[in-house]
């Protein structure tokens, strides 16, 4: 039997069409005992957003406005302290750039991965979620919005560490 894990990281992606504008939030919620630092990624060809890294406290919440054409990923980055030169680093899924923002850099694996292409081939929305850089936490996306939308949740509440080969 699978090692199920209460998810832990979860994105909300909610879509609102207000007098012909569509507007899309992405809001992180901490379901984890512990605080983590979601990491953003801004994918090649797309305006990056105003923030790329953050600090979650377990049960918060922070909503974050994005451009109607954009993707990315995001990440949860987990254990992360200052040093006494108050560079910032983190157990797992560090972006290296010793900063609360990720600043263009990428997670380090291990990292579960959240990946999101907004307005993008046919002006359709996309998602994932891809452990092709590891696992480090369950992680779960949950559309909410438009009228007729049928997007379905997906999540990754499995750690598969305990199942797969290490060199994977």
């Amino acid at each position: 039997m699978a090692n199920v894990m209460i998810l832990c990281f979860s994105l909300l992606l909610t879509s609102l069409l207000l007098q012909g504008v569509h507007s899309t939030t992405f809001t992180f919620k901490n379901r984890c005992k512990f605080t983590v630092w979601p990491g953003i990624l801004t994918g090649a060809g797309t305006a990056p957003l105003s923030i790329t890294g953050f600090e979650l406290r377990s049960n918060a919440s922070l909503a974050i406005p994005v451009p109607q054409k954009w993707s990315g990923r995001f990440w949860a980055r987990q254990g992360c302290s200052n040093d006494t030169t108050r560079r910032l680093s983190c157990q797992s899924a560090d972006c290296g750039s010793g900063l609360l923002q990720c600043n263009n850099a990428g997670a380090i694996p291990p990292a579960t991965l959240v990946e999101v292409t907004l307005n993008g081939a046919d002006g359709k929305d996309f998602y994932d979620i891809s452990n092709v850089d590891g696992f480090n936490l369950p992680v779960s996306i949950v559309p909410q919005g438009l009228n007729g939308t049928n997007c379905s949740s997906v999540s990754c509440s499995a750690n598969i560490n305990s199942r797969c080969p290490r060199e994977l």
